[in-house]
């Protein structure tokens, strides 16, 4: 028997604009151009550039701290007033504008990985059948240079797919004339291949060198992954050292990944665009937002005087009604796409500021050891904002140094107790642990156990996993393979 009944629960929702300020929020620099692109294009309403009242006069349209953006629904009523007036809502810019150009790097273009390694299976005069096995070829050639998928799966992907039957030898054939490609080492199927197929284009029979580094892959591949220089000498009959010293120097200096070679690695480099501007003058830190998060947006002419002509009208008939509450949506979301650019940027420079504040002695100097214990709950206390909007900025933005460019997280670390009970960064930890490897003998590297006893006489309270853990981040490898002859 179902009965009827009335409960009462507390929800808290999202307006659809705060969903598009969080999204706002989380846009780099670098993609900041292409929304509001795309806003324009949806909404005859918002305009670029400076409105004609504001034009020569941007420094007095600075950024000032206001609420977060409107989230209300548009009233059904027509407000001429709204939109008519001396409004803050033209042209503003930064107060932390710069030049325009001056912070923004480049973003170069080349051909992928696969449009030049078919440029040059062109040149090989193959007919249409061999080309068309060719292409598959270079096709399945993954973005680190290596065929993994198994020959035999290409032969039946080619049968099926496009109608070409063909034995393994002729598919192993024509991936023997890929592998003469450039780079060295292209479309090996392991890198025992890959570390063979360079070697093979050094060797000229002279160079005693490249002959031992031959054998040493071929012969003792699982002893060299595992630096075990004994039996490799026992191996190849040999007696000293010597003999496969500049052998093994030589194999290191091989690229395991030959096709990051390739500039582009796929289509394009990005190199990363700051968000922010960080300079030191004279140890007194001056922060900036990179000026392309500070367009100039204006409400369009057009469409106040659209109000203009229907406040002094006399008709209100049904279709001109619809088109004025057409225009005043129009405008209501131009308007709160401005203020919602102006709350990003506000928000942004917060952030930035309580970050840099906290980080003060490392930003500085740069010097790692002087990162503070930082989570996210530390900022967000004390600009009073919710965590997840600090993760927000932290998650997607960076910020230019006099020492380099950073994202964001990468200062917030957790914290390490001493013996006399302080809390340092997990980063002077690392960077304790990386001069410890960088110093050591390499004869006799330290094992994790080894670094987590001096971690603990210099009084680091840190466990044997905790020390595996931050090499691992660092990608140094375990002693056992850091072992040099």
């Amino acid at each position: 028997m179902q009965r009827l009944g009335l409960s009462q629960n507390l929800q808290q929702k999202l307006s659809p604009q705060q969903i598009q300020f969080i999204k706002l929020l989380q846009v780099p620099t670098a993609e900041l151009e292409n929304r509001i692109e795309e806003e324009m294009e949806i909404n005859p309403a918002l305009e670029e550039g400076p409105t004609e009242e504001t034009e020569g006069n941007e420094d007095d349209n600075t950024a000032e701290e206001t609420e977060p953006p409107e989230t209300t629904e548009p009233e059904n009523e027509v407000d001429i007033k709204d939109y008519l007036g001396d409004e803050d809502y033209g042209s503003y810019k930064s107060q932390n504008e710069g030049d325009e150009d001056e912070h923004e790097l480049p973003i170069p273009t080349s051909s992928s990985l696969h449009e030049n390694l078919t440029t040059q299976l062109g040149f090989l005069g193959l007919d249409e059948r061999k080309y068309a096995i060719g292409k598959q070829l270079v096709g399945s050639i993954e973005s680190d240079g290596y065929i993994r998928r198994d020959l035999e799966a290409i032969v039946n992907d080619l049968a099926f797919s496009q109608n070409i039957e063909t034995p393994l030898e002729e598919v192993e054939q024509i991936l023997k004339k890929i592998q003469g490609f450039d780079p060295p080492g292209i479309a090996a199927r392991n890198l025992q291949e890959c570390l063979l197929l360079q070697l093979d284009r050094m060797d000229d029979g002279q160079h005693v060198d490249v002959i031992v580094a031959k054998r040493i892959i071929h012969e003792c591949y699982e002893e060299f992954t595992k630096k075990h220089f004994a039996k490799i000498l026992k191996k190849l009959d040999l007696d000293d050292e010597e003999y496969i010293k500049d052998a093994i120097d030589l194999i290191i200096k091989l690229n395991p990944k030959p096709g990051g070679e390739i500039t582009s690695g796929m289509v394009k480099n990005h190199y990363m665009i700051p968000d922010f501007i960080l300079t030191n003058n004279n140890s007194k830190l001056d922060l900036s937002l990179n000026s392309r998060n500070a367009p100039e947006l204006r409400i369009s002419r057009s469409y106040t005087e659209m109000f203009k002509a229907y406040d002094k009208s006399d008709k209100k008939d049904k279709k001109l009604k619809e088109a004025v509450s057409f225009v005043k949506q129009k405008l209501d979301s131009a308007k709160w796409f401005i203020d919602a650019i102006k709350q990003r940027q506000h928000t942004l420079m917060r952030t930035m500021q309580a970050i840099i504040d906290f980080q003060y002695d490392y930003f500085l100097e740069g010097d790692e050891t002087k990162l503070r214990p930082m989570i996210l709950k530390d900022i967000a206390e004390r600009i009073n904002m919710d965590i997840s909007t600090v993760s927000r900025v932290a998650s997607s933005k960076s910020i230019q140094t006099d020492f380099g460019i950073f994202p964001l997280k990468y200062f917030f670390s957790e914290g390490i107790s001493t013996d006399s009970g302080e809390e340092v960064s997990s980063r002077e930890v690392k960077q304790i642990i990386k001069e410890l490897i960088e110093g050591e003998d390499k004869n006799k590297p330290y094992s994790d156990e080894k670094i987590e006893e001096i971690l603990n006489q210099k009084g680091y309270n840190i466990a044997r996993r905790t020390v595996a853990k931050y090499r691992e981040q660092l990608n140094i490898p375990v002693a056992r393979l850091r072992k040099e002859m």
